[in-house]
C-alpha cells in the first residue's frame, strides 16, 4: 500500500468531505479521488462510501490499521535521521505533567554546567503524544509518567523500537478535601472509591480507565472533566470538593485545602520513565545516560 494514498484516505474519512479532505492536504479534487480509486483498486474494496461520504466496514478496518502503520514509517525515517545525521547541540525534552520532578531538573542543570553551549527546551505534553514524538524524532528524549504493578513497566503505545529507562518511583495517593471524612487516613484501598464522585483529568491525573483496570471494576465516573496539565489547578478543584483524583502523593502534599491519602491496595507504584531511540546520539545520548546513573 502507498503511504501517500492512505493518508489521503485518512484525511477523506475524517474529514468526511473529498473536497475538504484535499484543501487541508494541497491536492485537487480530482487528485484526491484518484488516490481513492487507486487504493480501492489495490486492495479490490469499496472504502468509502460516496453520498455521504463516510468509511465502509471495510474502511474501517483499513483505518484501524492505517495510523499505527503511518506512524512506524515516519519512527523509521527519523530513526535513519538518527543514525545519518551530524549530532546537534541542541535537545528537546518532552515531559508529562507529573514527570517534571526535581530529580530531572537537577540531572538537567548538572549536565548544563558541563555543557553550557546545549540549546535546551522543555514541552509540557500528553503521554500518548509524547510517546508518538519521540518514536518522529519530534522529540530528542521523552519522561512519560503512570502507574503499574511494582514489577511491571508502564503501558505505552506501541510506536516502534524505544528504549524506556525508570527515573523515579513512588506510592500513588488519593488527593482528597481537607475536610473529607478519609481525609486523616493512613491507607485507602481504590475499589472502596469506585463510586466516588472523581475528576477525568487524562492529561494530568492518573487516567480512570487505568483505575478500573487496577481495581478491578467498572465505576470511578467522572463528575467533571480537566482539560489541561497544570497540577496545581486541578489539586485546587479537588479541594473545592470537584472530586478526587490519583497522584504521585509528593505532588499532593503540601498543596492548601488538598490531603495525600496512599493507595494501600492493589499494589501500585506511580513510575516515571525516560524514553529515547536506539540511535539516539549526541545530547540526548548523554542525557539518558545521566537519567540512568541518577535513578541508580
Amino acid at each position: 500500500m502507498d503511504p501517500h494514498l492512505l493518508r489521503t484516505f485518512i484525511a477523506v474519512a475524517r474529514c468526511g468531505s473529498f473536497s475538504e479532505a484535499a484543501r487541508e492536504l494541497g491536492y485537487t479534487q480530482s487528485a484526491v479521488s484518484q488516490h481513492i480509486a487507486a487504493l480501492e483498486g489495490d486492495l479490490g474494496a469499496v472504502l468509502l462510501q460516496r453520498r455521504p461520504v463516510s468509511p465502509t466496514g471495510v474502511g474501517v478496518r483499513l483505518l484501524e490499521h492505517a495510523g499505527p502503520l503511518l506512524l512506524r514509517l515516519d519512527a523509521a525515517r527519523a530513526d535513519i535521521a538518527r543514525l545519518t545525521a551530524a549530532p546537534a547541540a541542541r535537545i528537546v525534552i518532552g515531559v508529562s505533567p507529573l514527570a517534571l520532578t526535581p530529580q530531572l531538573t537537577r540531572t538537567l542543570a548538572d549536565i548544563r554546567r558541563t555543557q553550557p553551549l546545549w540549546e535546551v527546551t522543555v514541552r509540557v505534553l500528553s503521554r500518548e503524544v509524547i510517546a508518538r514524538q519521540v518514536a518522529t524524532a519530534a522529540l530528542d528524549i521523552g519522561l512519560v509518567d503512570g502507574v503499574a504493578a511494582p514489577n511491571d513497566p508502564l503501558h505505552l503505545p506501541d510506536v516502534g523500537p524505544l528504549t524506556a529507562t525508570a527515573v523515579t518511583e513512588q506510592r500513588p495517593a488519593v488527593a482528597l478535601p481537607a475536610q473529607h471524612p478519609l481525609a486523616g487516613g493512613t491507607g485507602l484501598r481504590l475499589v472502596d472509591l469506585a463510586d466516588a464522585r472523581w475528576i477525568d483529568a487524562p492529561d494530568t491525573a492518573i487516567p480512570l480507565p487505568q483505575l478500573r483496570t487496577a481495581s478491578g471494576t467498572d465505576g470511578f465516573r467522572p463528575s467533571l472533566r480537566y482539560e489541561g496539565t497544570d497540577v496545581r489547578g486541578l489539586l485546587a478543584l479537588t479541594a473545592a470538593g470537584h472530586g478526587l483524583a490519583l497522584l504521585p502523593q509528593s505532588a499532593i502534599e503540601g498543596i492548601p485545602g488538598t490531603k495525600a491519602v496512599p493507595v494501600s491496595a492493589p499494589r501500585l507504584v506511580h513510575r516515571t520513565e525516560a524514553l529515547h531511540s536506539n540511535a539516539a546520539d549526541g545530547p540526548p545520548a548523554l542525557l539518558a545516560a545521566a537519567l540512568r546513573r541518577a535513578a541508580g
